[in-house]
């Protein structure tokens, strides 16, 4: 799928994707009323013949992209889980750091604000590109540096610093994951597949023998302005933290206003 697309407003994405289906499918019914159907032989059961043709197609069809969507819904859903993991995360290592001595507790207490702030100022607006920028790197390597410097004397402490470095792990696993599901997306074979079913589907419908030419575009253009809709669909849950429709990180905010 064509990148530009997905940094379209979702209504303009919506109306682009109809209105070229649109084109196509009226287009090809012109052409094939028009060159095609007059060298065929029809007869009364032919539109018996073209409806079975329509239904088995379009039930493998619908099948097929059905479980796509859905598919691609489920990669949407999992997206936000892991960005309210990583949110999560950074509110409870910055809750566990505050048992520790000054000045250790202030370094990464800052350095867990830096951290969130680079994520909602910086390393959002680049994934919603497509690209990966981390800035991060550093952030992290200061708050390890601090944890592992650290002696703990108590029992207390010993049990805050598991506890500490059990968070801060859990940090480091989310952060990955997050930046692994921002190449995440549907491979080209699927986007031809979807893409190709949808012509042939469309295409079917040409061969209905019905004298009335408006009619039939009403039908066809019906037919393309819902598999234009359904396809839409899937595009927006592809990619879920690429372009204008991308998931907000509205969990990162909520953690910063609560750790200021």
């Amino acid at each position: 799928m064509s990148e530009w697309l997905y940094h379209l407003p979702p209504w303009l994405l919506a109306t682009v994707m109809i209105i070229l289906l649109e084109t196509i499918s009226l287009g090809g019914l012109f052409l094939s009323r028009r060159y095609v159907l007059p060298h065929l032989h029809f007869h009364d059961g032919v539109n018996d013949a073209v409806s079975g043709t329509v239904q088995s197609i379009g039930v493998f069809y619908g099948i097929t992209v059905g479980l796509i969507a859905v598919g691609a819904w489920t990669t949407y859903q999992n997206s936000l889980n892991l960005v309210s993991q990583e949110a999560t995360a950074i509110g409870v290592l910055y809750r566990e750091v505050n048992g520790y001595p000054e000045p250790t507790r202030t370094q990464m207490q800052t350095s867990l604000r830096n951290y969130t702030e680079n994520i909602i100022e910086t390393v959002w607006p680049a994934q919603q590109k497509g690209q990966i920028v981390d800035l991060n790197v550093p952030v992290l390597n200061n708050i390890q540096a601090s944890l592992l410097s650290f002696e703990p004397t108590t029992e207390s402490q010993k049990i805050m610093q598991t506890e500490t470095l059990g968070a801060f792990n859990n940090l480091i696993a989310a952060r990955r994951l997050r930046i692994d599901a921002v190449g995440t997306g549907l491979s080209p074979v699927m986007w031809s597949i979807i893409w190709i079913g949808a012509l042939i589907t469309i295409a079917v419908g040409f061969f209905f023998y019905i004298e009335d030419i408006k009619l039939h575009m009403v039908l066809t253009g019906l037919t393309a302005a819902f598999i234009g809709i359904v396809l839409f669909v899937i595009v927006i849950n592809s990619r879920p933290f690429v372009g204008g429709f991308s998931i907000q990180p509205d969990s990162y905010r909520l953690i910063l206003n609560a750790i200021k």
